[in-house]
């Protein structure tokens, strides 16, 4: 007798069916969950900037253009004014200190130094001959007063044999008294005669000083007229090369006016022009370099000029060491100049995404590749290279850095 056989209603094979059907719907259903409300945009990835987040030296810089000069430049301008009689070397020579540039005439300084010269001279020897006539009173004094010590030596003799005579009824007494009278009238008038010499030694050396004085300013007078005629010679006053010399021959140069400039070659320095919003970040003593012929060269703050000139404000920099040789004056050269220290920093490469975000998010792309996610980060300082990340980021993230201007405000870019 034949049993009827009841098929399995669960066989293996439905089963695994169920199983994919059951894990392909959980994959859309949390595709679905995940996405909801999500905004996404397609976007062409050869359309796109990207970089890897990653840790690195980071310092902060500005890119600043600076022109190469001389490290001094003296300004050569005419002491006295006259016409240029000779010119005795080119503009664009290299000159030594003392060096004869220009000569220069002017009759009427030669006339008024002369005329200068010969009242100088006369009051020079008008005081020698006051100071000759002062000497010889003084020596009439000491002479009068050596002759009044020989009479009252001679009186004080005749006075002691007078009374003598006296007393012994030679001589009337009447004679005795006038040699005596005579004597000491000679008495009194040595003592005159001794302190009119003191005060006339006393005078003779104040005027002999002033004297002196007055002659000492005289001849300094006179020199002071004679370098004026020595200034018609224009002479370099450092070595080095010679620019803006455009006289000539026969041309008059006012007084005080400027005639060519002596720059020194021995070193250089740069004049860097800074944005005046940096203004308050820049200080003397600051560092920067820049890059010539192959080589990085350091620069310093030596100078800062205040004056703000069309939004920006000029500073000149230093070589720490000696100058790049080959380097020329006038040259124009890119130098980084440091706002900060160097420090370690989670880094991302600069890009256009900033100017949409203002740096509060970027697109993070996923492990695939496929899929760029937005992210809220927070940037700290910036350098023309780099952002530094301070937050949102691990080392190895892969962000979108171009431009967001036409992703709009979805959170999710699709790469295609």
């Amino acid at each position: 007798m034949d049993r009827q056989v009841k098929k399995k209603k669960w066989t293996w094979q439905r089963i695994a069916i169920l199983i994919v059907v059951i894990a392909v719907a959980g994959y859309f259903a949390k595709e679905m969950y995940e996405t909801a409300g999500t905004s996404k945009l397609n976007v062409q990835s050869d359309r796109i900037l990207i970089d890897t987040a990653k840790r690195g030296i980071f310092q902060e810089f500005i890119p600043v253009t600076g022109v190469v000069l001389p490290i001094k430049n003296v300004l050569i301008g005419a002491i006295e004014g006259g016409r240029v009689d000779e010119k005795y070397v080119e503009d664009g020579t290299m000159v030594l200190p003392g060096q004869p540039i220009l000569r220069l005439s002017n009759p009427d300084l030669q006339l008024n130094y002369l005329n200068q010269e010969a009242n100088i001279v006369s009051q020079i020897n008008q005081i020698r001959s006051n100071s000759l006539l002062m000497e010889q009173q003084s020596l009439n004094l000491k002479e009068t007063a050596i002759d009044v010590d020989y009479r009252l030596n001679i009186l004080s003799q005749r006075l002691e044999r007078n009374r003598k005579l006296m007393e012994d009824g030679v001589i009337p007494e009447v004679e005795f008294m006038e040699t005596e009278f005579e004597y000491e009238s000679l008495v009194q008038r040595k003592g005159l005669l001794a302190r009119t010499l003191i005060k006339d030694s006393l005078s003779t050396e104040l005027q002999q000083q002033q004297m002196e004085t007055t002659l000492d300013l005289m001849q300094r007078n006179l020199v002071i007229a004679k370098q004026s005629l020595d200034n018609l010679v224009i002479k370099a006053p450092i070595s080095g090369q010679l620019s803006g010399l455009n006289s000539e021959l026969g041309e008059l140069i006012l007084e005080g006016s400027q005639i060519a400039q002596i720059d020194d070659l021995s070193n250089f320095k740069i004049r860097v022009q800074i944005d005046e919003f940096y203004i308050s970040r820049i200080f003397t003593q600051q560092q920067g370099s820049f890059n010539f012929a192959g080589q990085q060269y350091q620069l310093f703050i030596q100078k800062i000029y205040p004056e703000v000139t069309n939004g920006t404000f000029q500073a000149d920099m230093h070589f720490t060491g000696i100058a790049p040789e080959g380097i020329k004056r006038g040259q124009t050269v890119s130098v980084k100049l440091q706002l900060s220290a160097e420090q370690e920093a989670l880094l991302v490469a600069k890009g256009s995404f900033y100017q949409t975000t203002g740096g509060n998010w970027i697109y993070v792309l996923d492990p695939s590749g496929k899929i760029a996610k937005r992210r809220d980060i927070r940037v700290g300082q910036q350098n023309p290279n780099a952002f530094e990340i301070l937050e949102g980021l691990s080392p190895g993230d892969v962000v979108i850095t171009s431009s967001y201007e036409n992703f709009g405000n979805n959170e999710e870019l699709v790469l295609q």
